[in-house]
């Protein structure tokens, strides 16, 4: 019998269940931000109004389909496709600092020509802005250096020097000739045209092509 009660194995006594917390109660409310998604909608000249603001930048006035009117006092233009496709397929989002300036997507515009050419301007100057593109008049000399690809070159915003980590990767031909390149900060500079280049670029660019 003591031997029975000895290797008589001991269970440990059930611990109480611990009461389930929602996930929001152990997150602070200063901490959490729920937005509400909104579907995308195409924007045309019926529905969307783009003005300029009072600190020139874009406002837009959208008319819902239950004949309502939503008003966005400042409105960020995105292209879908910066290289292939500038002037199509246009992104409009909120205004939003805490997210990079890019809230959630209102609409997209099909075509920049589908509206009158005031608001083309008005996308113009937006977009110029934000894809900033200098061309490249002549480069002045590349250099390999840890890996990295240094050029110098001439360009229509001045003179420049950029950093590539691979070439080939950050070198891009389009069907048209025109060649783009984006750096390692991000940067884009474009040759509408490398044979028109002076030799001595030309010889630099050309392995790329």
């Amino acid at each position: 019998m003591a031997d029975t009660e000895k290797n008589a194995e001991v269970k440990p006594a059930a611990k109480p269940e611990k009461e389930k917390k929602d996930i929001l109660d152990e997150i602070d409310d200063g901490d959490l931000i729920l937005q509400n998604e909104r579907e995308s909608v195409p924007l045309t000249p019926e529905n969307a109004v783009f003005t300029r603001s009072a600190g020139g930048l874009i406002s837009l006035s959208l008319k819902k389909e239950d004949g309502t009117t939503e008003e966005f006092e400042r409105v960020v233009i995105l292209r879908a496709f910066p290289v292939t496709n500038p002037d199509e397929f246009l992104s409009v989002r909120e205004g939003d600092g805490r997210q990079n300036e890019r809230g959630h997507e209102i609409g997209m515009v099909r075509r920049m020509s589908d509206f009158d050419e005031e608001t083309g301007k008005l996308f113009l100057e937006e977009l110029d802005r934000r894809y900033f593109t200098p061309i490249i008049l002549k480069i002045t000399g590349v250099k390999e250096k840890f890996g990295f690809s240094y050029w110098d070159a001439q360009t229509t915003a001045g003179n420049v020097t950029f950093i590539l980590n691979n070439p080939f990767n950050n070198i891009r031909v389009l069907d048209d000739g025109r060649v783009y390149i984006n750096d390692l900060d991000g940067n884009s500079f474009l040759i509408p045209d490398a044979k028109k280049l002076d030799p001595y670029s030309y010889r630099k660019i050309e392995v790329y092509l």
